[in-house]
């Protein structure tokens, strides 16, 4: 290969990782393909512009002590000026707010029998075990007073049907 096609080989590899590095960043979520493809690609074009093997091994460590040294400078920097907090969510799911999460209990309203408190169309409230439960049913409307059965629990969803009236 001549010395000038191995020049532009090299350039050529070194936009092309940094393309693949930008996109990993900027559009391709988390750490994939595109990243390793990326470094692999900014690698070889930096061994390719090297004179000898030492000289670009050198070269990459150091790149690679420079990278570690600006990002740890750069998470200083960011939590002294706050910026993480501006980058970051910082909302909390607390009880206080309303977040609950299902109780393993639920499960012990499954096969029990109550009363719809509210019509159920198909959500409402309904009393069982002498709890009021926020309930649905599968689709169907049932009137308020009627008695209903729980059929299933999903999570903080409780299934109910109505229980068909002796005659």
């Amino acid at each position: 290969m001549s010395p000038e096609l191995v020049i532009w080989l090299a350039y050529l590899a070194l936009i092309l990782g940094v393309i693949a590095l930008v996109l990993e960043a900027l559009v391709f979520p988390g750490f994939g393909v595109a990243g390793i493809v990326g470094i692999i690609l900014v690698g070889w074009g930096v061994l390719l512009l090297a004179v000898d093997i030492t000289q670009a091994t050198v070269a990459l460590v150091v790149a690679l002590i420079a990278t570690i040294v600006i990002f740890i400078v750069g998470l200083q920097l960011m939590s002294r000026l706050k910026l993480w907090n501006r980058l970051a969510l910082q909302n909390k799911q607390d009880n206080k707010e309303g977040y609950v999460a299902p109780a393993p209990e639920m499960s012990l309203f499954v096969g029990k029998v109550g009363t719809a408190l509210t019509p159920l169309r198909p959500a409402g409230t309904a009393e069982v075990a002498g709890q009021r439960l926020d309930v649905v049913t599968e689709g169907e409307f049932i009137h308020s007073g009627m008695q209903i059965k729980v059929i299933k629990v999903e999570g903080t969803r409780i299934v109910v049907k109505e229980i068909a009236a002796a005659k």
